[in-house]
């Protein structure tokens, strides 16, 4: 009887699942209680069916080749691998071994220098805390820049709170930092010097060449988060002179879960571990290792390192047909960072005389965000774009466009049509565009409080 309703229950399941609307490579393995045949109810909000998705910069679906790696390992092949005394824990370390090796050539590095964790945020933890705590005995001081994510910036303060010294280097206009200002604030007791290597925000690519080899010439280890680089532009761990590198798994295709870091053997760089326990990864990161994310991580990497060069072209194309198509139809459409060295799958724009959360609100039918998806819950207008030297009203009104690997030109004209219809509808609302078409510099005003 039990085995009867279990068989209705998933050709019910599978049916539903088949006829259903989707957007783009969106899928799911059995029916949502949010929603109805007349469409979609959540957080108050109804839409006719699933947006379509742009917001890779926060995360990307699975590459359905990344999740047929990963299956085996959790419905046949699910030994601990780090059980030494039979096949189950044999197999999934070697497993393991191989997923540490794709990442390590996705980067440029030996498979040795690969320590496995649970995402980018894990590994920026260990890389800055770590090495600072390792060496606090004689280095006092880390460099860092105003636009980093989030959880540098709250390791660099954790440290402030411990007694050590962080410089937040500024960035110009184009989101880039100047490496002549970098290198006048390196002390005698400076420890790491962390920099982005891509902007999660805007996008923009930082000149980590050139940060590697000032680091190299004042001998101060150099760590980069490169959870936006890895798999969209080509990294070199030897190139850059990078000492300490996180990666993310659900950036590149891959599980959520899963990240890993980048630790150079030579000149060998030491952490303080943020975690105890049964010292699996060298002692860096205790934990039983997530065998089915690791190989997703492995696959995502492999299929990255094969299939970037055309990723990339393809994406440059579509973001350009996003860019044009949306200032064909309307002006005063800003681009936020540098249009020259950004990476070509994001495009962060910001529409003057239209407020962001109304212009958020109407994109229903379009997943995109105003910014980091960790801080995109605050309404105060991105730090990154302050730092940018963005004005608030410009940075309020930022949408945040991520294309990828599975995006469609149906779907970016799409998302050009409901934009352009968006902002044109608030516009229309505006008295300060109304002001600006009569040709008054709403900028002279002065505005009398009651």
């Amino acid at each position: 009887m039990a085995s009867k309703l279990l068989r209705q229950t998933l050709t019910k399941t599978y049916t539903t699942a088949v006829i259903r609307r989707f957007s783009t490579v969106a899928a799911v393995a059995s029916p949502s209680e949010y929603e109805d045949p007349t469409g979609i109810t959540m957080k108050g909000v109804k839409i006719s069916g699933r947006p379509l998705y742009l917001d890779m910069q926060a995360t990307t679906p699975v590459d359905p080749r990344v999740l047929d790696s990963m299956l085996p390992f959790y419905l046949s092949r699910y030994g601990n691998p780090h059980s030494r005394t039979h096949l189950y824990g044999w197999e999934s370390e070697t497993a393991v071994e191989t997923a540490r090796a794709q990442v390590a050539a996705l980067i440029g590095a030996s498979p040795k220098e690969i320590v496995f964790t649970s995402g980018a945020t894990e590994s920026n933890n260990i890389s800055i805390k770590g090495v600072m705590h390792f060496y606090k005995d004689k280095k006092r001081h880390v460099i860092t820049t105003q636009t980093e994510h989030k959880c540098v910036l709250d390791s660099c303060r954790h440290l402030q709170q411990e007694g050590f010294e962080v410089t937040y280097l500024p960035v110009g206009s184009d989101g880039l930092i100047d490496l002549d200002k970098l290198r006048k604030e390196i002390r005698p007791d400076t420890g790491l010097i962390s920099v982005m290597a891509v902007n999660n925000e805007i996008g923009v690519v930082q000149p980590v060449e050139e940060i590697g080899k000032i680091c190299k010439e004042f001998n101060v280890p150099f760590h980069t988060d490169a959870a936006q680089a890895l798999g969209k532009i080509k990294v070199d761990v030897e190139k850059w002179n990078v000492s300490l590198m996180s990666l993310s798994g659900h950036k590149i295709y891959g599980p959520k879960g899963v990240g890993a870091l980048y630790m150079r053997r030579r000149p060998r760089i030491r952490v303080e571990p943020q975690m105890n326990g049964g010292g699996q990864e060298r002692g860096i990161r205790s934990g039983t290792v997530p065998t089915p994310l690791v190989v997703g991580m492995g696959a995502a990497s492999e299929l990255a390192m094969k299939e970037m060069e055309y990723d990339e072209k393809r994406i440059k194309g579509l973001q350009e047909r996003l860019l044009n198509g949306i200032r064909e139809k309307i002006d005063g459409v800003v681009v936020n960072g540098s249009m020259d060295r950004r990476y070509v799958g994001n495009l962060n724009l910001s529409f003057a005389y239209v407020e962001g959360e109304s212009l958020l609100m109407g994109l229903k039918e379009v997943a995109v965000s105003s910014g980091s998806a960790c801080t995109s819950a605050s309404l105060e207008p991105s730090y990154v774009l302050r730092a940018l030297g963005v004005d608030e009203d410009m940075a309020h009104t930022s949408i945040r466009f991520g294309i990828g690997r599975f995006t469609t030109e149906e779907e970016i004209d799409r998302a050009v049509e409901l934009t352009v219809e968006q902002v044109e509808k608030l516009r229309e609302m505006s008295p300060l565009y109304e002001m600006v078409k009569e040709g008054i510099d709403i900028k002279q005003i002065q505005w009398a409080q009651h």
